[in-house]
């Protein structure tokens, strides 16, 4: 009887001891699933609409030029473990600030509005160029100067859209010489299709999504290439948006954004996604 008893406290030990090995193993992600890790699953919200920025690739999968940045920032943060969850602008900016998501990219532009209801953390993700989809025949609008002094039409923005603050701050600081701006009800509207049907004389767009739209093969406005053009008035700091209690995390994403930037990794993904390295202009962004 107590060699049984022997035999079995022996087996009970090396089962034992078998179960705490294979808990100290990594998973497939990199992260650890050690019963003692700390590691922290985020979801970081995504506009999957916002194509070069952020979309789903052809099988799916979330990517873009954001969202690219932000799986590297992953690989840097073994403390942190990133799941990327597709949505709407509009959803993502609710549930980032819900605290649904603890973080999100959406080629946003900083506002003092954003301020009250997001952490900005120190580091900027990206650049983006912002500009005016026009007829060719006016092509010699280079600036939204230009734009105002014509009395252009400008297609309505949505007011809780960034795009919609560059302009209002433009005319603050411009009083005789404002754009014609309008508050619109949905968060962007097709300002290709818009000015092309002359509904307006003019439309504030990102480069990337005109380059998607329009000079694209595959884009929808592809057959409009030669009717109208895209000139730029400014190149514009982007953004993560981190929920309020998410201070650590944005402090976390500010250290390896930081080690990125230096190793150049945000340069490449620019050329990739926007055919061209934004960063060149950055002693130039005003903003």
């Amino acid at each position: 009887m107590k060699k049984k008893n022997v035999f079995k406290a022996a087996v009970t030990a090396l089962s034992l001891s078998i179960l705490l090995a294979g808990c100290g193993t990594s998973t497939t992600s990199g992260k650890s699933s050690d019963a003692d890790s700390k590691v922290i699953k985020v979801k970081i919200a995504y506009d999957q609409a916002s194509k070069p920025m952020s979309y789903n690739d052809d099988k799916g999968n979330p990517t873009g030029y954001d969202v690219e940045v932000m799986k590297l920032v992953d690989k840097l943060l073994p403390d942190y473990e990133f799941e990327f969850v597709g949505t709407s602008s509009d959803d993502l900016l609710v549930g980032v600030e819900q605290g649904k998501y603890q973080a999100g990219v959406k080629n946003a532009f900083w506002t003092q509005e954003r301020t009250e209801k997001f952490i900005y953390p120190k580091e900027f993700l990206g650049l983006s160029s912002a500009g005016l989809v026009l007829k060719k025949k006016n092509a010699d609008i280079k600036s939204l100067e230009d734009f105002a002094s014509k009395g252009f039409t400008l297609a309505p923005i949505a007011a809780n859209n960034a795009q919609y603050t560059i302009i209002d701050e433009y005319n603050k600081a411009n009083p005789d010489n404002k754009v014609k701006l309008k508050a619109g009800d949905a968060f962007t509207v097709d300002v290709v299709q818009w000015v092309n049907e002359g509904r307006v004389d003019g439309g504030v767009i990102i480069e990337g999504a005109y380059e998607k739209q329009v000079n694209d093969p595959n884009g929808p406005y592809y057959n409009l290439k030669d009717e109208v053009v895209y000139n730029e008035f400014a190149v514009i700091k982007t953004w993560p948006l981190f929920n309020k209690k998410e201070q650590k995390f944005a402090d976390a994403y500010d250290k390896a954004i930081k080690q990125l930037q230096e190793e150049k990794k945000p340069n490449e993904l620019s050329k990739k996604f926007y055919g061209r390295d934004l960063f060149e202009v950055l002693d130039k962004v005003k903003r």
